[in-house]
């Protein structure tokens, strides 16, 4: 922002989820709400783009009927304070796609691709508020130009509520949980 520029009132203060709900998608876009509070996300890079949506092909594909893999929407992961996250990939039970928010017992698989200026809230704590929510499985993806993706996959261990760290693909990403799938990365 510039010297005469000021932010939005709302900006300052907790937003409900009631209130929330009520904004438009223009309202809505580029921004999350951490702990009822508006953060501003700054666009991202076309490569980012890129590997969010190759991933969420292969993701779509490799299942088959039970679940979707998509970009580009709010998950609810609670109300009170609300926060309410965008992941760059969100797999989700098929039949939950008309149900919106999209809450974590819909969600099986979040992937979150770092992004220069997003690399703490990528691996800390985006890591630990999807786990307090109960996602499954999570995988970050660390890109930088020039460079092969790497693929950190995660698993919950819903005893402590914490994730366990799984396997980590270079380029090649063949995992087998949360299902089989399998896309190479390498080229992009």
């Amino acid at each position: 922002m510039t010297a005469g520029m000021t932010a939005p009132e709302w900006m300052h203060r907790q937003i409900a989820s009631e209130q929330y709900d009520s904004w438009t998608d223009e309202q809505c876009a580029g921004i999350e709400i951490v702990d009822g509070m508006v953060v501003v996300s700054p666009s991202a890079s076309k490569r980012h783009n890129r590997l969010a949506r190759f991933l969420a092909n292969a993701l779509d594909e490799a299942e088959g009927v039970e679940w979707n893999a998509d970009t580009g929407f709010d998950v609810r992961l609670q109300d009170v304070p609300l926060n309410n996250r965008r992941p760059d990939v969100v797999v989700y039970r098929a039949d939950s796609i008309d149900e919106a928010p999209t809450r974590p017992q819909h969600v099986l698989l979040l992937v979150e691709v770092v992004s220069p200026g997003s690399e703490t809230t990528e691996r800390v704590v985006k890591l630990d508020q999807y786990a307090r929510a109960g996602i499954p499985f999570h995988w970050r993806v660390e890109q930088a130009a020039g460079r092969v993706p790497i693929v950190h996959t995660y698993v919950l261990d819903a005893a402590v509520g914490a994730y366990r760290a799984g396997e980590v693909f270079t380029g090649l990403v063949k995992a087998d949980v949360p299902y089989p799938v399998e896309v190479d990365l390498s080229g992009d």
